[in-house]
């Protein structure tokens, strides 16, 4: 009978697809300005790392949006730009004070946030420039964005959730499976040397070599940032990993 193969465990069937109800909204920032909406709810999310908050506009639109701290059922939201710098309001990054930690920030106008959007992360304003900010980042990179994009005031809920020990398998398990992932995982230097170049040797050996992947790619500081079209916009790279002995 044989066994399936690591590409058939991990392809595209509905095994190991994430499932449709595990997403109860999209978290993205609407497209509205001069606006005020109300929190009605706040939701767990099995494929997002922080609470989503429900919010209702005048006109009974609703939307959702990733919740930093401090926010609460009830509490109000404003859009534009003449808004308090108060946690969860949405403002453009040319109204916001340097210094002033931000979360979901928009890469275009209007995109509605890709960066800082992973529970109690959060990206801090460092310089305003006529059209253009520099923002720092999570990882410590430093980017220019335009001073037209969308940010929300605050820092991310969620923050410690790593904190926490799964305790067992079937908590792994199902964290996994929530997010469409291949788990349980085997160790390269538990295979044989024809499945990973970490595997054979006598007993549980080193592997003889830096780590890499299945591939051979090197799984330890290799850059593979590869798109020299955004280059101009980082101001600075991040800061290196300190190894710890």
């Amino acid at each position: 009978m044989g066994k399936r193969t690591r590409s058939q465990r991990r392809g595209s069937s509905p095994k190991n697809r994430v499932s449709s109800h595990r997403f109860p909204a999209k978290n993205k920032l609407p497209r509205v300005s001069g606006e005020v909406a109300e929190v009605v709810d706040l939701i767990h999310s099995p494929v997002h790392t922080t609470p989503l908050a429900k919010i209702k506009f005048e006109d009974g639109h609703v939307g959702h949006m990733a919740a930093p701290e401090g926010i609460s059922v009830g509490q109000s939201i404003a859009f534009g730009d003449n808004v308090s710098l108060k946690p969860g309001n949405v403002t453009t990054l040319d109204m916001i004070p340097e210094g002033t930690p931000v979360c979901n920030v928009e890469l275009r106008p209007g995109d509605g946030g890709k960066l800082a959007r992973s529970g109690g992360n959060s990206a801090v304003l460092e310089t305003r420039m006529e059209d253009k900010v520099r923002v720092r980042l999570p990882s410590g990179r430093l980017k220019e964005l335009n001073a037209k994009c969308r940010a929300t005031i605050g820092v991310l809920s969620g923050h410690g959730r790593t904190e926490k020990p799964l305790m067992k398998a079937g908590a792994a398990h199902y964290r996994a499976k929530a997010r469409g992932k291949l788990y349980p995982t085997v160790s390269g230097v538990a295979m044989n040397p024809v499945d990973h170049p970490h595997g054979g040797g006598e007993g549980k050996s080193a592997g003889g070599r830096h780590p890499v992947s299945p591939k051979g790619q090197s799984a330890k500081g290799l850059k593979t940032r590869d798109n020299k079209r955004t280059d101009k916009f980082i101001v600075k790279r991040r800061n290196k990993r300190k190894d710890t002995k």
